[in-house]
């Protein structure tokens, strides 16, 4: 999400990819993203750069400074990957090298991984396809989905976002975001019925770690929810500070 910022930029993040299950023409993005929320100081891609599926990465990790770790395949149908990159991230987790984890894979082989990193209290964010499965997802804070970095105009960019029910079957368009947008006012909403916009932001990343509003053709939350004109209220407000966006359920 483009709006609020959960961690201090500050923060030391360590960058981990799974190699098999990445794309290289994404890796700029992913960082940007991850950057977001600290400075990348451990970046690493685990692989077995034997094989020749993983020559496409070569370029692309001499321009950013990449670390590429090698991990040969010991047994043909087995990913070794996971387990290297696995050890390594408890390795860092317990020496204290890093303030935050960005697990870059589809793989829900990582969910544990994440859950115990945030057991620590330590920040963890993931970034994969949309396919990745819902528990590795809700086991990050904060998860990033590759198809939202492509280049290009969303396939769906209504101007009303489409009304699905949440987690319906995939059919190549996003569930209806409007649940979550209720839900998650309700929480932020003081006792004057307005909610602060970062306020709101902050409990749909905790309600849902992959909601993004780029997944329904948005660039800003704002965006997303002024698109819902007639259930909601936005105002600007800019009383001693920087302008702070608010938002009031309509009658």
């Amino acid at each position: 999400m483009a709006e609020p910022k959960i961690e201090q930029n500050e923060k030391k993040i360590a960058l981990l990819i799974d190699g098999d299950n990445a794309q290289p023409s994404l890796l700029e993005k992913i960082m940007a993203e991850a950057g977001k929320y600290g400075t990348i100081t451990i970046r690493r891609i685990y692989g077995d750069w034997t094989m020749a599926n993983m020559s496409s990465w070569k370029a692309t990790l001499n321009n950013h400074a990449i670390q590429p770790i090698q991990q040969f395949r010991y047994t043909v149908g087995k990913n070794a990957t996971d387990s290297a990159l696995i050890i390594d991230a408890m390795d860092l987790l317990h020496r204290g090298l890093s303030d935050g984890f960005c697990i870059v894979s589809s793989d829900s082989d990582y969910t544990r991984l994440a859950t115990r990193i945030r057991e620590a209290g330590i920040f963890v964010m993931g970034v994969g396809q949309k396919k990745t499965p819902k528990a590795f997802v809700n086991a990050c804070k904060v998860f990033i989905y590759t198809e939202n970095l492509v280049d290009g105009e969303p396939a769906q960019r209504p101007r009303q976002p489409a009304k699905r029910e949440p987690h319906a079957e995939d059919d190549g368009l996003p569930a209806d975001p409007l649940p979550l947008l209720k839900q998650a006012f309700e929480m932020a909403v003081g006792e004057d019925g307005w909610a602060q916009l970062g306020s709101i932001g902050t409990f749909l990343l905790q309600l849902d770690p992959g909601f993004d509003p780029r997944t329904y053709g948005f660039k800003q939350l704002s965006q997303l929810i002024r698109a819902y004109s007639k259930l909601f209220e936005v105002r600007c407000l800019d009383d001693t500070g920087p302008t702070a966006l608010y938002v009031k359920r309509r009658q």
